[in-house]
């Protein structure tokens, strides 16, 4: 199967040089190659089979096509050493505790911002801040509690943190099934191999959500709020809240008295401890937030301030996931922890700051630039495959709404060999490792490798053409 494959330029997760496999995967790489094609293509159809019996799909918004897909899989599974993994994991943790202090912070005394760590402007202009919350306390003092950071790793074989997701991370669906279906259909793969399985998150999930309740006698009453059907996580949504053994409930299935929260059931009313909210905080509360919204609940705000209920993630995370304050994750771990980063970011330059707009309009072509809190590969401009229209285009936006604007230079992502039509073919991944934070740190060995399935295509996510593939994180 890899006998002509070529990992050229770019660092490969399984090659070092043409023929040349990693010792990690070497064993991986000769199993494989015993394969007969016929019977790769017979199991790999398996694969979607899987996939499509248990309805493992995404919904993909601006798409009249129809908006329901069976998510992308490649069977060809991504393998990280144990010793790798243990830096990863390091590096972790320093960023969600470095995250959760600064978000107490910057609700409470702010001193980052009166020590000047970081310019006030940032943070109030930051579209996800709730300058409503200051002084509001959260139960046990944590602020996100699943985290989604993703990960790339650049043509120096070094591990970059692209992007922390801290309000409503989705994907670890995914992950599950994806383990799922290799073992179905590949088992022999495993055997003797030393992976370490992945089949404890749902377990680890509400043992968090039971940490932070509010009730503490006897067990707490959890529910997983979701948008709906038509929302593009759905599916995960009725998976995790299945796996978990509670209730998927919408708004309308709450409602709030006395600022307590009750669930509606066929046996009457039942009061809500812990609220695993999959609803962005412009949709919770349409007393509080938007008045339009049917989505939410109406009270759940006065609830949440009376410590009746908890929320995972809690109100006013997204300041934290704001890609202007991603800049300056490396200062608060410096300054909260007196550390050095461990996992390093990607430089960035501010548009807001004089002399990094300079910088960045005269190098659109070279740059990757974003707005600010867009998301799934959605408000991007790839300079070195944009048009003279698009970049004319994104000077005229970041000119006018500077304070909107990074500008990042192109990281080539890490490549793994991966089946394309015709045979293998490198294409290059990222990877989101989901980090719950509760009693203790846990975090999910491997993660989501996701997959730019499009040749020479740097875009993972699965609304613009990416899959997934399983990871493997090896046992010491």
């Amino acid at each position: 199967m890899f006998e002509t494959y070529d990992p050229e330029r770019f660092y490969d997760e399984m090659f070092a040089a043409p023929g040349a496999v990693r010792e990690s995967c070497a064993a991986l790489a000769e199993r494989f190659g015993g394969i007969e094609e016929a019977e790769f293509h017979r199991r790999r159809a398996a694969c979607d089979e899987h996939f499509l019996r248990q309805g493992v799909t995404f919904n993909v918004y601006h798409d009249n096509r129809g908006t329901e897909r069976i998510f992308p899989f490649d069977p060809i599974p991504r393998v990280i050493p144990a010793a790798e993994w243990e830096h990863l994991e390091d590096g972790l943790r320093q960023r969600i505790t470095a995250l959760n202090l600064f978000l107490h912070d910057i609700y409470h005394e702010q001193q980052i911002l009166e020590d000047g760590v970081i310019p006030r402007y940032h943070i109030e202009h930051a579209k996800h801040y709730r300058p409503e919350f200051r002084g509001m306390n959260v139960p046990r003092d944590i602020y996100i509690h699943i985290c989604g950071s993703d990960l790339i790793r650049g043509d120096d074989g070094v591990y970059y943190v692209l992007e922390d997701n801290g309000r409503c991370p989705s994907g670890a669906s995914y992950l599950l099934e994806n383990r799922n279906a290799l073992k179905r259909v590949f088992p022999a793969l495993f055997s003797g191999m030393n992976v370490r399985p992945v089949d404890s998150y749902p377990r680890e999930l509400l043992a968090m959500l039971h940490h932070i309740s509010p009730h503490r006698e006897g067990n707490p009453v959890c529910v997983l709020l979701t948008p709906g059907c038509y929302n593009s996580a759905y599916f995960e949504h009725c998976y995790l809240a299945r796996e978990m053994g509670i209730d998927i409930v919408e708004g309308r299935d709450l409602v709030v008295m006395d600022n307590f929260v009750y669930m509606r059931t066929t046996k009457g009313l039942q009061r809500v401890d812990v609220i695993y909210r999959r609803i962005d905080d412009d949709f919770l509360d349409p007393t509080v937030f938007r008045e339009d919204s049917v989505l939410g609940v109406a009270g759940l705000m006065s609830a949440y301030r009376a410590g009746n209920v908890a929320l995972a993630n809690a109100v006013g995370t997204g300041v934290a996931d704001d890609k202007v304050i991603y800049r300056f994750v490396p200062d608060m771990i410096r300054y909260y922890l007196g550390q050095e980063p461990i996992l390093p970011n990607v430089p960035t330059y501010l548009a807001s700051v004089e002399e990094d707009q300079k910088y960045m309009l005269a190098h659109l072509p070279e740059l990757v630039v974003k707005s600010a809190n867009e998301s799934g590969g959605y408000g991007m401009l790839m300079g070195p495959s944009a048009t003279k229209e698009e970049i004319a285009i994104f000077r005229e936006k970041i000119l006018a709404e500077p304070h909107n604007y990074i500008g990042q230079p192109v990281i080539s992502l890490s490549r793994c060999p991966t089946w394309c039509e015709g045979g293998v073919a490198g294409r290059h991944v990222d990877l989101r490792p989901y980090i719950i934070y509760g009693e203790d740190i846990k975090i999910v060995p491997g993660g989501l490798t996701r997959v730019a399935l499009r040749e020479g295509s740097l875009v993972v996510n699965s609304s613009q053409g990416g899959g997934s593939k399983d990871t493997w994180v090896l046992k010491a």
